[in-house]
C-alpha cells in the first residue's frame, strides 16, 4: 500500500503509481485469461476498466482508480517541470522529462475515461479508435506523415529502451527495498519492462506503417497490439507471456507505490513551476 506522507505531492505520486499498477494488472490478468481460453479479453486499458462495472462496488473502484490516475498525471507533470527526479537539463534529461509530460497527459485521458464509467456515462470509442482519430488529425497537418512516422520511431525507441532495461538495466534503481524482497521484485520488474517493451515496439511499428501507407486505420493501441499477438502462429503462447509480463508490471507498480524514492517538491515550489510555464 502507498505510504502516507505529509507532502501532498508525494502522496499523489504514490497513489498514482498504485493506480497505474492496478490498471496494468487488470490488462495483464484479463489478457492471460483470454490466452488460456478462460474468458478475459484483449481490449486494452479502457476495456479492462470497463470490466470492473460488473464487479461488486465496481463504480467505487473506478472512482478510486480515476483519482489515483489523476494523481499520477499531476506527479508526472510536476516531475517534468521541476525535475524532481533529478534527470538533469541535458538532451537525455529533457527527453525523459518530455516523455513523462506526455505520459501525464495520456494518463489524464485514462483517468477521465474511468471517471466517466464510474458516473455511468459513455466513455467514447476504444483505445484503437482514439489512436486512429488522433493519427488522422496529425496526418492532416503540414508534414503530417513525417510527424506520425517520427512519433512511431520515438515510441518504438522507448520500447527498445524498456527491453534493454529488462535485459541488463537496474529496474530497482529508485526503490528503497528490504533485502529479503529484492530478488523477486527484480524479477517482477524485468518481466514487466520486457512486456512493455514488446507492446511499445508494436504500437510504434503500427504508427510507422500508418505513416508509410498514409492510413490511420493501421494504428492500434495496447488492445490492438495484444490482439495482433494472439493472431500469430502460437499466438496464445505469445499473448500469455506478454500478459504475464504486464501483470507483473502491475504488481511492480504496487511496489513502486510503497518503496519508490520520491523527492517531491512542496506545494509552493509546485505552484511556482506551473506559474512559470503559464507565463
Amino acid at each position: 500500500m502507498p505510504t502516507i506522507s505529509r507532502n501532498p505531492v508525494e502522496t499523489l505520486a504514490r497513489l498514482g503509481y498504485g493506480a497505474r499498477g492496478v490498471v496494468y494488472g487488470l490488462v495483464g490478468g484479463l489478457a492471460l485469461l483470454a490466452a488460456m481460453g478462460s474468458g478475459g479479453q484483449t481490449g486494452g486499458s479502457r476495456r479492462a476498466l470497463q470490466s470492473l462495472l460488473s464487479q461488486p462496488f465496481g463504480k467505487l473502484w473506478l472512482t478510486l482508480i480515476a483519482l489515483g490516475l489523476f494523481g499520477f498525471c499531476a506527479w508526472r507533470v510536476l516531475e517534468a517541470l521541476t525535475d524532481a527526479d533529478h534527470r538533469g537539463s541535458d538532451l537525455k534529461g529533457w527527453g525523459v522529462r518530455g516523455a513523462h509530460l506526455i505520459s501525464g497527459v495520456i494518463y489524464a485521458g485514462l483517468a477521465i475515461s474511468a471517471l466517466k464509467l464510474a458516473l455511468g456515462r459513455a466513455s467514447g470509442g476504444g483505445e484503437d479508435q482514439a489512436a486512429q482519430d488522433w493519427t488522422a488529425w496529425l496526418m492532416s497537418q503540414p508534414f503530417g506523415q513525417w510527424l506520425v512516422g517520427l512519433v512511431g520511431l520515438a515510441i518504438a525507441g522507448t520500447g527498445l529502451a524498456f527491453v534493454a532495461k529488462a535485459w541488463r538495466g537496474n529496474v530497482t534503481e529508485r526503490l528503497a527495498l528490504p533485502a529479503d524482497k529484492r530478488n523477486w521484485i527484480v524479477i517482477l520488474g524485468r518481466m514487466g519492462f520486457a512486456a512493455r517493451g514488446v507492446v511499445f515496439l508494436m504500437i510504434g511499428g503500427f504508427l510507422i506503417l500508418a505513416a508509410l501507407h498514409a492510413s490511420s486505420s493501421d494504428v492500434h493501441g495496447l488492445g490492438g497490439a495484444l490482439q495482433a499477438l494472439q493472431q500469430q502462429p502460437y499466438g496464445w503462447v505469445l499473448l500469455a507471456l506478454t500478459a504475464l509480463g504486464l501483470f507483473a508490471f502491475g504488481l511492480f507498480g504496487l511496489v513502486q507505490a510503497r518503496y519508490r524514492h520520491i523527492d517531491a517538491p512542496d506545494l509552493d515550489d509546485a505552484k511556482a513551476a506551473v506559474a512559470r510555464v503559464g507565463r
